[in-house]
């Protein structure tokens, strides 16, 4: 705190001469001390009045033209709120063009998976096509030793509880009759591949050689030996009673015997897979036979219908 000196003055000479007396400074610098208060006070209290006003002149422009971009951008600038919102705004934006781009993202992942398994049935439709269309090559190849006469058939379905059987999509009306000889082609080899045992106005029911329920009067070639050939269902096809001293041997073919009141003659079955060799007691040979038409494979038939083929 200042302290106001009060000089002595010598007598003859005036009290403060030319220069500025010491004590109306200080004076003076405690007068300008007390008025800078009420200054910067006053100065505190205009910027909320400041803000009111700006925002009041912000309100009351109109909204077009020059004035429009100005009041936009004092808005910006002067008030808080409006940079805070703005940013609020912006990084929202930002989240919703992420989320849209992880979602967009997803859909296209999704949209390519099921591309690729459509491109994954095609590719095993077209395998299924390639291998139907060689299957079809072969079969036109048929050369038959006899010209048969008869109906091409198609696989309809099999039923569960006849797995040795299978149901034909022609029947009565394309002339396939009962009792009527059915051979296919596998790998270019005609063979035997059932009977015809029922039959409807449009499909019919084929017993297939594995069947237990099958049999037919066959031959052995090259020895000539004659037998019965009967299905063994989940088991061996076998020949039975093949002479005992017949020379029959593992590869021999067997044919259907012109003794069959069913088959017309010479129509492959199979191949002679092994010979069972019995006791001392044992009047006949048992031999199984690996049939040349698979049944489980089994896609296209043809059924013999010449009536003169068959007894």
């Amino acid at each position: 705190m200042w302290r106001a000196v009060i000089p002595v003055v010598s007598a003859g000479k005036k009290p403060f001469g030319k220069k500025k007396p010491f004590l109306i400074f200080m004076l003076h610098a405690k007068k300008k001390k007390r008025n800078a208060a009420p200054s910067g006070f006053s100065r505190k209290a205009l910027l909320p009045l400041f803000y009111l006003t700006l925002s009041f002149l912000l309100m009351i422009l109109p909204l077009d033209g020059f004035v429009s971009s100005v009041k936009a951008l004092l808005g910006y600038i002067f008030i808080p709120q409006i940079r805070m919102s703005h940013s609020a705004v912006k990084y929202a934006d930002n989240v919703s063009s992420t989320i849209r781009e992880l979602l967009d993202t997803h859909h296209e992942n999704q949209q390519l998976r099921q591309e690729i398994e459509a491109a994954k049935i095609l590719g095993a439709q077209a395998e299924m096509v390639f291998e139907e269309n060689e299957r079809l090559a072969s079969i036109l190849k048929l050369q038959p030793s006899r010209p048969w006469k008869g109906t091409w058939a198609q696989i309809a379905y099999r039923e569960p509880s006849q797995w040795n059987t299978v149901i034909l999509d022609k029947g009565a009306r394309d002339g396939i009759q009962p009792r009527s000889a059915v051979i296919s082609v596998e790998n270019g080899i005609e063979g035997l591949a059932g009977e015809v045992v029922e039959v409807s106005e449009s499909t019919a029911k084929v017993l297939l050689v594995r069947d237990e329920d099958f049999s037919a009067a066959v031959y052995l070639s090259p020895s000539r030996d004659e037998g019965l050939l009967v299905g063994g269902g989940t088991g061996a096809v076998k020949m039975k009673y093949v002479p005992l001293l017949s020379s029959v041997k593992e590869g021999d073919r067997v044919y259907t015997s012109a003794a069959s009141s069913i088959f017309p003659a010479g129509i492959l079955i199979g191949e002679v897979s092994s010979v069972k060799k019995g006791n001392s007691f044992q009047t006949a040979l048992t031999v199984e036979v690996a049939p040349a038409i698979s049944s489980s494979a089994l896609k296209e038939v043809f059924v013999i219908s010449d009536e003169k083929d068959r007894k």
